[in-house]
Order: C-alpha cells, then sequence, then structure tokens
C-alpha cells in the first residue's frame, strides 16, 4: 500500500489553496489524496456550501467529521453528582448543571458544556479537541489497515503568529505521521493567487467582512470582524447569547461569555451582545460609531483582503 496523503480543509482561503496545490502536486508525483473536513458546529452555512462548491467544481470528495461527547457527558454527570456535592456547590446548581449535561450533538456547544467555559486565545482547547483528535483517528484506522505513513497537510502560514512561524515546515511523529505544511512562507496574495490561477472562488464570506471563515464567530475574531458578524449575521449572536445561557447553566461559577476575560477569573463578564456593542464603537471602546454603522449597508461588499476592488 502507498502512503497516503490527507488533505485538510476548512472552506478557509489558506485551506482551499493548499487543496489545490495539492491537486497539481498529484498530477506529477501520482499522490493518494484524501481531504477531510472537521465540523465543529460552529461554522456559518455558507461554509459549509462552500465545501459542496469544491467537492464539485474540483471533482472531490471531502470527508466530514464530527466529534462525538456522549462518553464525556456520562462521566462530567458522574463528577457533578459527586465531587461538586463534596465541594458544597449548592443543590439548585447541581440540578441546573445537571440538566445540561447532554449531548446536543453541536460539537463546539457540547466540548463548552462540559467544561463550563468556551475557549479562549489562552485556552484554545477547541482546535485540539474538535478537529486534530478526530482527525487523528482517521490516520490510525488507516495505519491499523496497513498503510505504511501518512501525510497530514496542514494549511497554515507564518505570517499568521508567533507560534506558527516557530512551527517546521515537516514534522515526524513516529516515522508513521508526517505533518506538513507546505504554504508556510505564503503570503496572503500567494493563496489568492492560486484560486485564481484554478478558477477557483475563494469563500463569499470573505466579501462581507470575514477574515477567518472556520468558525463563526471563532474566539481570536478581531473587533472589525465581530462588528461585521453583528451587522450582517444577527442569527449568529444571537445563536451564541443561547449558548452562553446553556452553558453558564452548565458551569459551577454559573457564568459563561463567548470572549472570556482573563481578567475577571470566574466573575460575570460581559455577553455576546454587550461585545458586539463595544465592536461598534470608535477606537478606545467609549462612543458608538452611529456615522459608519449607517454607511455599511449588509448587501455592500467589504473585504479584508481587497476582493471587493478584483484584487
Amino acid at each position: 500500500m502507498r502512503p497516503v496523503h490527507y488533505i485538510s480543509v476548512s472552506g478557509g482561503k489558506d485551506s482551499t489553496a493548499m487543496a489545490l496545490l495539492a491537486l497539481e502536486r498529484a498530477e506529477i508525483y501520482k499522490y493518494d489524496l484524501r481531504f477531510v473536513f472537521a465540523d465543529t458546529g460552529n461554522e456559518h452555512p455558507e461554509t459549509l456550501k462552500y465545501l459542496d462548491y469544491l467537492e464539485q467544481k474540483l471533482g472531490i470528495q471531502i470527508l466530514r467529521l464530527k466529534a462525538d461527547f456522549s462518553a464525556r457527558f456520562k462521566r462530567k454527570r458522574h463528577i457533578i453528582g459527586t465531587k461538586w456535592r463534596r465541594e458544597g456547590v449548592p443543590e439548585w446548581k447541581i440540578n441546573q448543571a445537571m440538566g445540561e449535561m447532554y449531548p446536543t450533538h453541536i460539537p463546539f456547544l457540547d466540548l463548552a458544556l462540559i467544561k463550563g467555559r468556551f475557549p479562549s486565545r489562552r485556552a484554545q482547547f477547541c482546535t485540539e479537541e474538535l478537529k486534530a483528535m478526530i482527525i487523528n483517528d482517521v490516520f490510525l484506522k488507516e495505519l491499523g489497515a496497513g498503510r505504511p505513513r501518512i501525510y497530514s497537510w496542514q494549511g497554515i502560514r507564518a505570517e499568521e503568529s508567533r507560534k506558527r512561524a516557530a512551527d517546521p515546515i515537516i514534522a515526524e511523529y513516529d516515522t508513521k505521521i508526517i505533518t506538513y505544511r507546505p504554504i508556510k512562507n505564503w503570503s496572503v496574495a500567494d493563496g489568492f493567487n492560486m484560486h485564481r490561477k484554478h478558477d477557483v472562488k475563494p469563500n463569499p464570506l470573505y466579501t462581507q467582512g470575514m477574515r477567518r471563515v472556520g468558525c463563526m464567530p471563532c474566539v481570536n475574531c478581531s473587533k472589525k470582524e465581530l462588528r461585521a458578524i453583528g451587522v450582517r449575521f444577527p442569527d449568529v449572536i444571537a445563536r451564541i447569547a443561547d449558548w452562553e445561557k446553556m452553558v453558564a447553566r452548565a458551569s459551577k461559577y454559573g457564568a459563561a461569555s463567548f470572549f472570556h476575560n482573563p481578567k475577571n477569573g470566574n466573575k460575570n463578564t460581559p455577553d455576546i451582545h454587550a461585545a458586539v456593542a463595544w465592536a461598534k464603537t470608535d477606537y478606545g471602546g467609549q462612543q458608538y460609531d452611529l456615522l459608519r454603522e449607517s454607511e455599511t449597508p449588509t448587501s455592500a461588499c467589504s473585504s479584508a483582503y481587497g476582493l471587493c476592488d478584483g484584487g
């Protein structure tokens, strides 16, 4: 059996560019390619539709995976019923948390319910538990079926963060699973040029003010991006508000904000509506920008990457 190359696809610009690069190289080197998507349940519907578009446009099949936390809910119910009681947590709080300890089968929400909090920039457990772990399970099955080696392609770029800049282009684990980051040194423009080369449209969310499309919202989204989400996609904000209430009931501390403020510890922190209201203020967060709000119709093209200008 030949080695197999797994291409992680998120529906974003970088992973799409990497998928196109993989297809180019497969023509030359006859790679055995697989395309895989880990569904967190926090994606915008446009991203899921975009994956359908990629399948049709490129003639590929994308394996779609979802984390299942059913067993962990059972363990968490046991912890709430035993450890919480020993710690003196009020019975009403135990009963309230128990009421939320059943799978919704929305991986992002289920993980937050179990942990009693949302991921954050400092504790970004979402990527590891909602994506990396379930994809790694697929790799182990491939190896168990006789594959000599797995190449795991990751569409990350050095420009994104210091951490990603420090990641090697090739990393080998137990000589069986090789992580490959082929576009690490690419620019944003390089990625969009790859789209144009293959006549592949970028995810339409990039023309609606989004810088990231893997999750909506991402715990790392900027003030400007959060404002765009609040203006264009109020249904997304309403969904997060509902999730905050559920996770707060599941939390020992009774508070759970999507945008966690580490300075507040476990105290009440502003909810998603307060975060969006702040995102609509001027620099400094004190004054609401009525002019900018009125000048941004939801149908207007808005891109952080110059896509509205044909760039």
